[in-house]
C-alpha cells in the first residue's frame, strides 16, 4: 500500500542531511530486539548492492525502543516473557517465534530464540551513537543484533557491549567509559522524538532523502525501487516536500510483529 502525507505545519523536523558529504541519506529507526529490524536489513542491503548508485547513499541508525520500559530477565526465556506480556501460552509463544525465524531463515539469518536474552536495549543504542561517531554504526549494529538473535548475549551488560565495541574497532575503555555516563541519552531521546514527528507506528522504518519512507521488512525489490526513486530526485536536487509511505511487516510498541 502506497500512501502519501505531507509532514504538518509546525511538526517539520530537522534533517540529518550532510550535503558537505555529497552523499544521500537513508536514515534507518530501528530496535535491537526486533526481528523485522533484522530481516529488514538484509532485504535492504540486499537491495543497496543491486544499486548502481550505492556509493552515492549514507546509511544511518536511528534509535527506537518498542519498549523503553523493558525489563533485562536474563533468567526468563523469551516464550516466557512473551506468554506473560501478551496473554497467550508458550506454546502459542513457541509457534510464534518458529514462524518468524523460518522468514529469518528465508534471507540468512540464523535465530536462535532458545539462549536469547530479554534486555532493554537503551545502552545499546548510546553505543550505536558512539560508533557513528567513529564511523562503525553499520557493524556495530549488524554485531548487536547478531549478539541478540543468534548468540545468546545479554545487550543491556556493560561487558557485552564493551566487548561488541571492541570487536567491531572502538576502543574499549571509551566504551566503557561512555556506559558509565549519561553520554548520548539525549541523542537516543531526539532520534525517538524524531520518530513520533514522522508518525512511525512500527519500525524498521526507513528515510530516503526525507522523501520517501518505507516502513518494514519489504522485499528487496521495494526497496531497490525506493533508493532509484529517492536518488533520481536527490541528483536533481530536488527538495522533499511531502513524505511517500511504503508499508510492510514491522515490530510495534505493543508487542506485536506482523
Amino acid at each position: 500500500m502506497n500512501v502519501a502525507y505531507a509532514i504538518a505545519p509546525g511538526q517539520k523536523i530537522e534533517t540529518d542531511m550532510n550535503t558537505a558529504n555529497n552523499k544521500m541519506q537513508v536514515e534507518i529507526w530501528s530496535d535491537i530486539m526486533c526481528p523485522f529490524c533484522y530481516i529488514g536489513k538484509r532485504k535492504f542491503e540486499t537491495a543497496l548492492s543491486q544499486f548502481d548508485g550505492h556509493d552515492d547513499v549514507e546509511v544511518i541508525w536511528k534509535s527506537f525502543q518498542l519498549d523503553p520500559n523493558q525489563p533485562t530477565l536474563p533468567d526468563k526465556s523469551i516464550y516466557e516473557y512473551l506468554s506473560e506480556r501478551k496473554g497467550m501460552s508458550v506454546e502459542q509463544a513457541h509457534q510464534m517465534i518458529g514462524q518468524i525465524t523460518m522468514r529469518a531463515e528465508q534471507v540468512g539469518l540464523a535465530f536462535n530464540f532458545d539462549t536469547a536474552v530479554t534486555a532493554n536495549s537503551f545502552d545499546a543504542h548510546r553505543l550505536l551513537h558512539l560508533a557513528q561517531e567513529a564511523g562503525k554504526q553499520d557493524e556495530t549494529k549488524e554485531a548487536l543484533l547478531s549478539a541478540y538473535f543468534t548468540e545468546g548475549k545479554n545487550i543491556a551488560d556493560a561487558g557485552t557491549l564493551t566487548q561488541i565495541g571492541e570487536k567491531v574497532g572502538l576502543d574499549a575503555g571509551r566504551v566503557n567509559a561512555m556506559l558509565q555516563s549519561d553520554e548520548y541519552t539525549d541523542d537516543v531521546q531526539h532520534d525517538i522524538y524524531e520518530s513520533r514527528q514522522l508518525g512511525v507506528q512500527g519500525v524498521p522504518f526507513f528515510v530516503l532523502n526525507r522523501k520517501y519512507a518505507v516502513s518494514g521488512a519489504q522485499e528487496s525489490d521495494t526497496f531497490l525501487g525506493a533508493l532509484q526513486t529517492a536518488h533520481g530526485e536527490w541528483k536533481a536536487g530536488n527538495q522533499p516536500q511531502e513524505l511517500v509511505l511504503t508499508d510492510g511487516p514491522v515490530c510495534t510498541p505493543d508487542g506485536v510483529c506482523a
